[in-house]
């Protein structure tokens, strides 16, 4: 009997159907171009903040497992989002590994015939929502926005009503829409997952940006919030590639879903680079404070020109509709790329999102060659 076999042969009996046919999650290739395709703080460190991390990263043992210092960075990031008492705070690798853990916790067995655990969000949202629950072998509820991407409140809650979830996503600002939810649909949609026993976790990813923070809505009534959870990452902040994200919530749910976080999930170089950062995190703010004037600068330029509507942003990126054919939102695409721009096409995600490009502002530099590439190609 042959004991060869093939890697098809492998990958079909034991790799699961479903993840045979999901996609990877997709990186474009941006050598060479002006990238502002993935909402990146545009500012690198000053040359002088990196000299100096750079030799207290040399000086890190690397031979070690992370250690205690990490709860340091778990005491600076609370002090930075000044965290309610009663609360406390888990760090991820990235919110990604967050919202694949808190699906891992909720992932509970279930009786012959009784319906799988759900997660529910408003559609178009965040695409990791989906893929945690499917990788976690949950069940999926998306909840179709309004066409001005508004939450429908009647319908989320009669989804969260009907389908009892174990998590509800709030993402405030959204992605890809860019937009704040109105406060009372949100608390009304928070108080309904209330009733139905669900998780509510409020994805502040691109909090930096905001106007407005769910935390002062949890510090004025923690009453109404002792099922909310609170996500953040300091990939906006301006440590993409550092990969660190952190929930705060109440310190008994927080405890449960600690349980099933990998050991060192967090390296010595992500709590130190960290940890760094909010030790300055002054510079890291006025970055952020230039970034929301370039906002303005490119929404009141986006505006200015026929056949385009750039929606309200509260975060690092904007939404713009293409008026024209169908398919005038990838020609836009093409045209920016040729042009050495790269941003998101976004139209296909969700009918809502038809004939839609996302852009990320980016530097003044920046911002200028791509309104001048849109320019031309429109």
């Amino acid at each position: 009997m042959s004991t060869t076999a093939s890697t098809d042969a492998v990958i079909a009996r034991r790799i699961r159907q479903d993840v045979q046919s999901m996609h990877a999650y997709a990186i474009q290739d941006s050598k060479g171009m002006v990238k502002l395709d993935a909402m990146e703080n545009p500012h690198p460190l000053p040359a002088a903040l990196q000299a100096e991390l750079g030799q207290r990263l040399g000086a890190l043992a690397l031979n070690r497992y992370p250690d205690g210092r990490v709860n340091d960075l778990r005491k600076a990031l609370a002090a930075y989002a000044d965290m309610p008492a009663g609360y406390d705070i888990m760090l991820g690798n990235g919110s990604d590994e967050l919202i694949s853990l808190l699906a891992m916790a909720c992932d509970r067995p279930v009786a012959a015939g009784e319906a799988r655990p759900a997660i529910l969000a408003p559609v178009p949202g965040f695409v990791m929502y989906a893929m945690s629950a499917a990788l976690q072998g949950l069940d999926f509820m998306g909840v179709p926005l309004t066409p001005e991407f508004a939450l429908d409140v009647p319908a989320m809650v009669q989804a969260i009503q009907t389908r009892q979830p174990a998590i509800v996503y709030l993402a405030y600002p959204n992605n890809p829409t860019a937009n704040l939810w109105d406060r009372g649909a949100m608390a009304t949609v928070i108080e309904a997952a209330a009733s139905a026993g669900s998780i509510v976790a409020v994805d502040e990813a691109y909090q930096p940006f905001s106007s407005h923070s769910w935390i002062d809505e949890i510090r004025a009534r923690p009453q109404d919030h002792g099922h909310v959870l609170l996500m953040r990452t300091l990939s906006k902040f301006g440590l993409a590639g550092v990969r660190l994200g952190y929930m705060v919530g109440p310190a008994a749910l927080v405890a449960e879903v600690d349980k099933v976080r990998p050991p060192y999930n967090v390296s010595v170089l992500n709590y130190e680079c960290a940890l760094f950062a909010l030790e300055h995190q002054e510079v890291f703010a006025a970055q952020a404070r230039e970034i929301c004037a370039q906002r303005a600068i490119l929404l009141e330029a986006l505006r200015a020109m026929p056949g385009v509507r750039a929606f309200e942003s509260d975060a690092n990126m904007v939404l713009v509709r293409f008026e024209g054919a169908v398919d005038r939102a990838q020609q836009v695409f093409d045209g920016l790329k040729a042009r050495g721009i790269l941003v998101k096409n976004v139209s296909k995600m969700h009918p809502l999102l038809a004939n839609c490009l996302r852009l990320t502002v980016g530097a003044a530099d920046e911002n200028r060659a791509l309104l001048a590439a849109l320019q031309d190609t429109l």
